[in-house]
């Protein structure tokens, strides 16, 4: 049965894609676990794996590796906060005694409140706080490049376009990790901003870092992590951000995405439906992550993100029930 056979409704005019029609929806919202995986003509290929952060993990520490080994410079645009991933790439850096000699990484967003003001790293809750905390900080001080290799959004970079040429004054980035978020964005690229309006997918991709005004989703979200006090507090979320843009993710040689946000150990999750958005649904700037197809690339979704949605149906439940099944997701 689905979604919308019983009581057929429009989604509220302000959400991204609330203009699809309901079957596209539901085709998205249906998508098996079977049909998930592909690879593109673009080499952007989708897997799905138990854990896609320890994959993260391994692919980072791989790429340092390789270029300690072979000397030569690497780049990448790294998502935030992730603490327990980049505490776990240190650790194998220093006891692989791997140099980062040659090393660049671009934290790829940060808070602003309503003037535009970047927050600054001495805020305990600061995204760039927390990649500097939890990852440079981490690494062994004999191992780890000058401080200058680790870049943050500040009140000095955050003009339009001033961080991507950053990035491309380094030779461009190598590879940018990523994971979608509630509205569908990379970093704070959200969806239906005034920052980010374009009237093609061409002239999107074309805009670079700056300011933009968080999508009332994106707020939602943060409001959700602990940094925010992991309690819906969405007075606690500031309402600007600092971003990279369009431009980097389409411009950077590769990307690597996770998808396996859950809310609690039963499976619940907002990211279920954003990633069927954004993997299966069109290219679109209403899905900004979803320009991540037009590159070489690869996401990793847990089968945890890929399990069916609950049933809405009473029917189905009670039958469940009946049967003596339990649905976990």
């Amino acid at each position: 049965m689905g979604l919308y056979d019983e009581f057929k409704f429009k989604p509220a005019s302000w959400l991204p894609h609330s203009e699809l029609p309901l079957e596209e929806l539901e085709r998205v919202r249906n998508v098996k676990r079977e049909d998930m995986e592909y690879t593109n003509e673009n080499g952007y290929q989708v897997k799905v794996v138990m854990n896609p952060t320890l994959l993260m993990v391994a692919d980072m520490f791989y790429r340092l590796v390789k270029s300690d080994k072979e000397n030569k410079p690497f780049t990448m645009i790294c998502p935030n906060q992730w603490p327990d991933a980049y505490g776990a790439v240190a650790e194998l850096v220093n006891s692989n005694n791997i140099n980062l000699r040659n090393v660049h990484a671009f934290a790829m967003d940060e808070w602003a409140d309503q003037d535009g003001n970047v927050a600054p790293l001495t805020y305990g809750a600061g995204l760039g706080a927390s990649f500097m905390e939890h990852f440079y900080y981490k690494i062994r001080e004999d191992l780890r490049p000058d401080v200058s290799h680790w870049h943050t959004f500040n009140n000095d970079n955050k003009a339009r376009g001033v961080y991507s040429q950053m990035i491309q004054d380094v030779g461009g980035a190598d590879v940018v990790y990523s994971a979608t978020g509630w509205p569908g964005h990379t970093a704070f690229i959200d969806p239906r901003t005034k920052e980010f309006a374009a009237d093609s997918i061409e002239e999107f991709i074309k805009i670079k870092s700056g300011l933009v005004t968080q999508n009332p989703l994106t707020i939602c979200e943060n409001s959700l992590f602990g940094p925010m006090g992991a309690s819906g507090d969405v007075w606690a979320v500031p309402p600007m951000a600092a971003t990279i843009g369009p431009y980097d993710i389409v411009n950077a040689r590769e990307s690597f995405e996770v998808h396996n946000i859950l809310n609690n150990p039963t499976g619940d999750t907002w990211q279920r439906m954003a990633s069927r958005l954004q993997l299966y649904g069109p290219i679109s700037m209403e899905c900004p992550a979803s320009i991540m197809r037009l590159k070489p690339g690869i996401c990793y979704v847990s089968e945890a993100i890929a399990a069916p949605f609950r049933s809405w149906s009473f029917d189905d439940i009670r039958h469940d029930n009946k049967e003596n099944k339990v649905k976990v997701f």
